[in-house]
């Protein structure tokens, strides 16, 4: 297994969540982990995965990112490695047997789903014991921040003052890293990490992104894990661990 590609080149908007994969995939060096991607899309996370020699099995509701990811996965080589399934974050349990993985990616999937904690105890389920889950969620403040600078101020207030965070549409809810937190510990998980995702990636226009994206990549990794920052930016990356 060649562990120097376990992420595809980092950017600002993905380098935090590859940061803490690669410490946890780190631990189990030279292994070949079973990892179950939960909404893996068409594969952005699950291919480079593979790649790196892990086994990936996607589940994800839209037949066409599942044919992008098998038309991904075939072009670079690792198609035998890749399995997919489609379906909802609810049916996980139908989908994977009991133990059966090593690391579990639940990446922008609470906000959608009408039991959050559910969910998360099927993620349990699906681990083995030391098990990893790694999850991404919607950060209410930061959604709040980045409406107040677009000019959108009643939307930023709306959010703001909603209890539930929510936002409408297909985002059902949005979370702080409190309310984060709560439905993965509930289902036997201890929280070993919380960072901020895209901290000031998202506010920043276009050409001052593309100016230095190497320094803005180096002051995501650096802020991401102090809470100030942490907490106003547009996701939160939970690690968390099946006890």
């Amino acid at each position: 297994m060649d562990s120097t590609r376990t992420a595809p080149p980092l950017t600002a908007r993905t380098a935090v969540v590859w940061a803490a994969l690669r410490t946890e995939l780190d631990r189990r060096a030279g292994e070949s982990l079973r990892v179950v991607d939960v909404g893996g899309g068409t594969g952005g996370f699950a291919v480079p995965l593979a790649e790196a020699g892990h086994h990936v099995t996607v589940i994800d509701a839209s037949p066409d990112a599942l044919a992008s990811l098998a038309r991904r996965a075939a072009e670079t080589g690792v198609d035998a490695r890749v399995t997919a399934h489609q379906g909802d974050a609810d049916q996980l349990a139908q989908l994977v047997p009991p133990g059966d993985a090593d690391l579990v990616l639940c990446h922008s999937v609470l906000e959608e789903v009408d039991d959050p904690a559910a969910v998360m105890r099927a993620v349990a389920e699906a681990l083995r014991p030391g098990g990893a889950a790694s999850v991404v969620v919607a950060n209410r403040r930061g959604a709040v921040l980045g409406r107040a600078i677009s000019g959108h101020l009643a939307e930023a207030t709306a959010l703001l003052t909603d209890p539930a965070g929510g936002a409408g549409g297909k985002t059902l809810r949005r979370f702080d890293a409190g309310s984060a937190t709560a439905p993965i510990e509930s289902a036997g998980f201890a929280v070993e990490a919380v960072h901020g995702v895209r901290v000031v990636a998202d506010l920043l226009a276009g050409a001052l992104a593309d100016a230095d994206p190497h320094a803005l990549l180096d002051f995501e990794l650096a802020a991401a894990a102090q809470p100030v920052f942490r907490d106003i930016a547009t996701q939160l990356h939970l690690l968390a661990r099946r006890a």
